[in-house]
């Protein structure tokens, strides 16, 4: 289970969007980067297709690396996620929890 993941919103803690929060789209390249909504942004040069028969210069949200981000907890505040196991049934559950409140994430 990766601690974050797609839909997650998190606060960029380092770089040129420091202290900015997004909506994670996607996770790349392993889970070793993620592509957040609006931020990062890069200018493209974008070559004439069907869907954009002019093509052009286009701005593209860029990977970040996923030490770069931290989780928002529920309460609006950045944390680390931990996982709580629970046992019930016999059936044995991981939810992520957010380290500084202890309610879920997501």
């Amino acid at each position: 289970m990766a601690r974050i993941r797609r839909d997650d919103t998190v606060m960029v803690i380092t770089g040129k969007d420091k202290g900015k929060v997004g909506r994670v789209l996607r996770v790349t390249e392993g889970g070793k980067k993620v592509v957040v909504e609006k931020l990062n942004m890069a200018r493209r040069h974008q070559k004439a297709t069907q869907q954009n028969p002019q093509g052009g210069i286009v701005d593209k949200e860029m990977p970040l690396d996923i030490s770069n981000v931290m989780a928002v907890g529920p309460d609006g505040r950045p944390t680390r996620v931990q996982y709580r196991v629970e046992e019930a049934d016999g059936r044995v559950t991981k939810t992520r929890v957010a380290a500084k409140s202890g309610q879920a994430i997501g």
